[in-house]
C-alpha cells in the first residue's frame, strides 16, 4: 500500500477502536516506522513503503487500537525539550509535569548551585527538567520500581551533562544516609490516584504500572510521608514542590502547612487545573 493508503487505514482503525486522538496517533506512528513527517505524507503520496516497514507499522497500529500506550510503542517520549525512554513498568512523562519543573525553578530564584532531590523520579523528567532550566543544580533521583529504575539510569545516562545520580529506596520509609537541613530543594510527581478510583481510569492510563498511580485510599499517602519525613532535609528557605491530583490542592497545602511549610502556593495546569503545591521550609 502507499504511504497515504496506510495513514487512512490507521487512522480509520484507530477512531474506530476508541483512540481519542486517532490523527495525531496515526501520523506519530507514521513517522516513527515509515520514516515519514506530516509533511512527507502529504508530498509523498504515493510512496510505496518498504514490506518490513509496512509489516511493523501495521502491528503498531494494532497494539495502539488494542489500547497500549503511544508512548510505549514508540519507545520514547519528549519532555520539556527532552527525548525520553519510555515503556512498560514506567510512568509516562506528561506535559503537565513540566507546571512542577518551572514552579520549582521559579521558586529557587537565585539561589547558586542547589543540591535536592526528585522523589518517585520514575523516567527521571523532573530532575532532568529542571536541569536543563538549572544546569548548575545537582540532583538525587529515588525511585523503588526495578523497571522504572532501569528506565531512569538509562535516560540519566542520554545527559551525562547533568549532575544527576539515582538510588533505589522507598519514600514511604524514613531517609537514609541524609543530614536534616542539608538540601534546597525537594521535588515530586508521587503517585496520588485514590485506590478505588484506579479502575476508572482511562484504558491506557491502565496499562502504566499500578504502582506509579495508587496513592492509597485516599491517594494521599505519599504526601504525607514527603511532608513528615522528607521536608525536615530542607534547610531553612529550602523549597518544594509537588505535583497533585486536580481535586487535592486544599488537602496537600494543608498537610504541608501543618507540617511547617510556609509560603504555600497551588499552581495550575494549562487547563486552568490545580496542579502543584509548593512552598517553602523554615527549618524546625
Amino acid at each position: 500500500m502507499t504511504a497515504q493508503r496506510l495513514f487512512s487505514w490507521a487512522r480509520q482503525t484507530l477512531s474506530q477502536s476508541g483512540v481519542d486522538s486517532p490523527d495525531f496517533d496515526a501520523k506519530e506512528l507514521c513517522a516513527h516506522f515509515l520514516g515519514l513527517s506530516r509533511e512527507e505524507l502529504i508530498l509523498k503520496k504515493e510512496f510505496i513503503p518498504p514490506k518490513a516497514a509496512q509489516e511493523a507499522f501495521q502491528a503498531a497500529v494494532a497494539q495502539r487500537a488494542e489500547g497500549r500506550p503511544l508512548q510505549y510503542i514508540l519507545g520514547e517520549w519528549e519532555f520539556m525539550g527532552l527525548s525520553l525512554f519510555v515503556g512498560e513498568g514506567v510512568l509516562i512523562p506528561r506535559e503537565d509535569t513540566a507546571v512542577l519543573v518551572e514552579e520549582l525553578h521559579a521558586r529557587l530564584g537565585e539561589q547558586k548551585a542547589p543540591r535536592g532531590l526528585d522523589l518517585c523520579a520514575g523516567t527521571g523528567a523532573v530532575a532532568l527538567g529542571l536541569c536543563s532550566r538549572r544546569p548548575d543544580a545537582t540532583v538525587l533521583c529515588l525511585e523503588l520500581s526495578e523497571r522504572a529504575f532501569s528506565y531512569l539510569k538509562k535516560n540519566l545516562s542520554a545527559y551525562p551533562e547533568y549532575q544527576i545520580a539515582s538510588r533505589q529506596e522507598d519514600v514511604l520509609l524514613p531517609p537514609q544516609n541524609f543530614e536534616e537541613g542539608s538540601l534546597d530543594f525537594l521535588a515530586s510527581n508521587p503517585p496520588y490516584i485514590a485506590k478505588d478510583e484506579l479502575p476508572t481510569l482511562q484504558r491506557e492510563v491502565q496499562r502504566e504500572p499500578q504502582m506509579a498511580l495508587d496513592g492509597g485510599e485516599d491517594g494521599l499517602v505519599f504526601y504525607r510521608a514527603i511532608a513528615s519525613l522528607w521536608l525536615p532535609l530542607l534547610r531553612p528557605g529550602g523549597v518544594f514542590a509537588v505535583e497533585i491530583g486536580e481535586t487535592q490542592g486544599d488537602e496537600v497545602s494543608q498537610l504541608f502547612s501543618k507540617a511547617g511549610g510556609k509560603k504555600l502556593s497551588v499552581k495550575k495546569d494549562w487547563a486552568g487545573l490545580p496542579r502543584v503545591v509548593s512552598g517553602e521550609w523554615p527549618g524546625k
